[in-house]
């Protein structure tokens, strides 16, 4: 499709774009068409890719071009998708991440929101785990799917605190690439823990640490029962950290004793810890 500008898109739009939706940022175009494909597959009603979107031209997904030079870009895109499109779920990721949720292999997104649906839940606690190649002497760029590679240990989480009170069911998560090579990510960066998927309401924002406006939306679960979550494999630290010259010039590689060759299928996931169907079976 040709490029668009979003901001009149979602004007005219907005309120009639099939649902579910995914927002793909593209931050450069390492792995972008693998991360297009990877999504189409998961039977998302609208793809939006936002960035670095000039040499593309993918069939059925809506391009964007955008500056993302920060954080706080996507942020405000998005927002404005949210704004725009009240009622629909929204998933969002970035370009060299990968969307994983219980049985994917044979259910579609659909089937995931209709059960969340069902557990009166309107977000899905999200894991963004690492991933890095098996050599980085080959992959300078810190993206290489055919050699994937996740820590499989070294994961930790702790309650979070507001105003020196605990929130209830809002775990921080910490762990892998963020946490091996914590001297060069910035305290702020540090947590794996995102909320991917989620119904757009009225009012409702995402802010600069990935959390949403709306505070029971940002919970693992609810009160009475564990709920699904889902795990979203990203590239994107690994690419960070050889893209910055501080970090590039000080690592050799990032395989480890903890490392495990990603089978790119969520038994594996589930095996890990790495999310959980809940009542889901």
């Amino acid at each position: 499709m040709p490029l668009q500008e979003l901001d009149r898109f979602l004007r005219t739009n907005g309120a009639n774009l099939p649902s579910p939706i995914a927002v793909l940022f593209a931050e450069d175009d390492i792995e972008l068409a693998g991360t297009i494909d990877h999504h189409a597959k998961m039977g998302f009603g609208t793809i939006l890719v936002i960035g670095d979107v000039a040499e593309l031209n993918p069939e059925g997904v809506h391009l964007f071009p955008a500056q993302l030079n920060r954080l706080e870009d996507s942020v405000d895109a998005l927002n404005k998708v949210i704004a725009a499109c009240p009622g629909k779920w929204i998933y969002y990721a970035f370009n060299a991440e990968y969307l994983y949720f219980p049985y994917c292999e044979n259910r579609t997104i659909n089937d995931a929101i209709t059960f969340m649906e069902e557990e009166r839940r309107t977000a899905v606690f999200t894991y963004a785990i690492d991933l890095y190649p098996e050599n980085l002497s080959d992959h300078g760029n810190g993206v290489d799917v055919g050699s994937a590679q996740l820590d499989r240990n070294g994961y930790y989480g702790q309650e979070r605190f507001v105003d020196g009170e605990v929130v209830a069911r809002q775990p921080e998560i910490f762990g892998g690439l963020r946490w091996r090579f914590e001297e060069h990510i910035p305290w702020e960066k540090r947590r794996i823990d995102r909320i991917s998927l989620f119904k757009a309401m009225p009012d409702l924002e995402i802010g600069p640490d990935l959390r949403l406006s709306d505070p029971e939306m940002n919970t693992i679960a609810c009160e009475w029962h564990n709920n699904m979550t889902i795990a979203v494999m990203s590239f994107r630290v690994a690419k960070a950290l050889m893209h910055n010259p501080g970090s590039a010039d000080d690592i050799d590689g990032f395989h480890w004793g903890g490392s495990r060759k990603f089978e790119w299928n969520s038994t594996q996931l589930m095996e890990l810890g790495f999310m959980e169907p809940g009542q889901w079976f």
